[in-house]
């Protein structure tokens, strides 16, 4: 008896809150499908992928399709532009794929699948895709709702607060100003007011704040006030609130801990490597290491029942060392994110280079893998969060929120466009729409992918979206060209596909 076509997608989730990219989730579904018998069998949370699925004509194979084997003669399938992730197939569903190499109707249920997936399209949007017509990605129905509701529109407005410009590290790759200014009580809830009026005038569902510095626990009489403030107001404003307090995790007490918990603020932590690999680039004023203290606060943390998220940024000095703190966070099932390092004009270039930045993922991917059957649910965010600004649950058009849903506030109330360019103000919080503001400022841009011309007939477009604007503006002359890490991207993601793939089969319980 033929077996049958099994097609297989457990869609990431991606734990992004401390990052400007936004992971939409999906539900995990699996289909086992009769080729010849049965309808799709799909879990009910599956069925929007299908909603608007157009019937009849010609299909064909989606533009820029990437597949790649898997153990146990399964293969792995990953549409840029479709709505679902990536994808598992068994043999008889690979065959069914294979198909449509030449144009053909959807004569079965098994194709209808695949289409609904994305990993088929109708065949005149295949042509219009390999001609570059500007707008291709809008391929049918499901698709272009799912690049609607994940790239097109952004449902969340991001607010960066900057509580105070006072810290007790001196960070070697550090762009945030110095100085003694704390954020006044007034002054923060003067942003939330100015948020919540940028967010209802251009239709935003969430407000989310980030509580950031300097070290913004050096500010805490602020950080409570505006936290209760904005936990009153957001709802009166019809909006959903999330909060999140970026920190380097070496003041953190009890009955901190116990406050962020009680509150349900997310906590980020700053955590460079393992012992002098995060120490030789995050030393205190006097020169002392601070990987120590910084453990203990993650401990600490978890025992007070919460999951801090691990931000590390990669430069030269610690690309070596990221398989150790990969396991670290693995190990005690925290989610975490690589920031790879955006020189900042004034301080050294700690930029690895891009064979070292190749070799430290690679060293990652592999404690990743050797923890596939144990760890299988971290591993979810951490493959979603491996390759700075890339996003594999969702195709998105923009590498971030700058310019578009995003707005950083200073000590002063005086706003900047990104956290990265603080020194440059465009306006208060005082405005009626801060977000305008932000959006009139003639400052660099953050254009969508398709205007990025060397970013065009890359397959990987909407999984990057080009990368930082702001790092392609300072290094390239332009935001419109693509990430100077473009080659890491384009070495390092057939390789996170495959483990993705590899998770899917695990957290489906499919052994090969």
């Amino acid at each position: 008896m033929t077996p049958p076509c099994l097609i297989v997608y457990a869609p990431l989730s991606g734990n992004l809150g401390e990052s400007d990219c936004a992971c939409e989730n999906f539900s995990t579904a699996i289909s086992a499908i009769e080729p010849s018998e049965s309808d799709c069998a799909c879990a009910p949370a599956a069925a929007p992928i299908q909603a608007g699925l157009p019937a009849g004509g010609l299909w064909g194979l989606a533009p820029a399709l990437y597949r790649a084997p898997l153990p146990g003669g399964y293969q792995v399938a990953f549409s840029p532009t479709g709505p679902a992730g990536v994808v598992v197939l068994n043999g008889p569903a690979a065959r069914a794929l294979d198909a449509f190499a030449a144009p053909a109707p959807l004569a079965d249920p098994t194709a209808r699948q695949l289409a609904a997936l994305g990993l088929l399209t109708p065949a005149h949007a295949t042509e219009n895709a390999t001609r570059n017509t500007p707008h291709a990605f809008t391929f049918h129905a499901f698709t272009f709702h799912a690049l609607t509701f994940h790239a097109l529109t952004f449902h969340v407005f991001t607010v960066w607060l900057h509580l105070t410009t006072r810290c007790n590290l001196r960070c070697a790759y550090c762009y945030a100003p110095r100085g003694q200014a704390d954020m006044p009580p007034e002054v923060g809830r003067a942003a939330v007011d100015g948020a919540i009026r940028s967010a209802r005038a251009h239709g935003f569902r969430a407000l989310k704040l980030k509580y950031a510095g300097g070290e913004p626990t050096l500010n805490l009489p602020t950080l409570r006030a505006v936290h209760r403030y904005a936990r009153a107001r957001a709802p009166e404003a019809g909006l959903d609130m999330r909060e999140v307090l970026l920190t380097n995790g070496t003041t953190l007490t009890p009955g901190l801990l116990q406050w962020l918990r009680d509150e349900g603020i997310r906590l980020a932590i700053s955590l460079d490597g393992l012992g002098p690999a995060h120490d030789g680039q995050r030393a205190s004023e006097s020169g002392a290491g601070s990987f120590a203290r910084i453990a203990e606060g993650i401990e600490q943390a978890q025992a007070s029942g919460l999951t801090p998220h691990l931000s590390v940024t990669v430069t030269a000095h610690n690309v070596d060392g990221l398989a150790e703190i990969v396991a670290f966070a693995l190990d005690r099932g925290l989610p975490f994110n690589l920031n790879f390092v955006r020189p900042a004009p004034g301080r050294p270039d700690l930029t690895p280079d891009p064979e070292r930045l190749i070799a430290g993922l690679q060293g990652a991917l592999s404690e990743m893998e050797r923890r596939l059957q144990s760890t299988t649910g971290n591993l979810q965010s951490a493959i979603c969060n491996l390759l700075d600004r890339c996003d594999l649950s969702a195709p998105h058009r923009y590498p971030c929120g700058a310019g578009h849903a995003y707005i950083v506030v200073g000590p002063g109330g005086e706003l900047a466009r990104c956290h990265m360019e603080m020194g440059r103000t465009v306006g208060t919080v005082w405005e009626g729409d801060p977000l305008a503001a932000v959006r009139a400022e003639d400052g660099f841009r953050n254009p969508p992918v398709e205007e990025k011309e060397e970013c065009r007939e890359c397959p990987w477009r909407y999984v990057c979206a080009g990368g930082c604007p702001l790092l392609a503006q300072r290094q390239r002359g332009t935001p419109a060209a693509p990430s100077p890490y473009c080659a890491v991207y384009r070495a390092v993601l057939p390789e996170l596909l495959r483990l993705e793939g590899m998770r899917v089969l695990q957290t489906n319980r499919i052994h090969w």
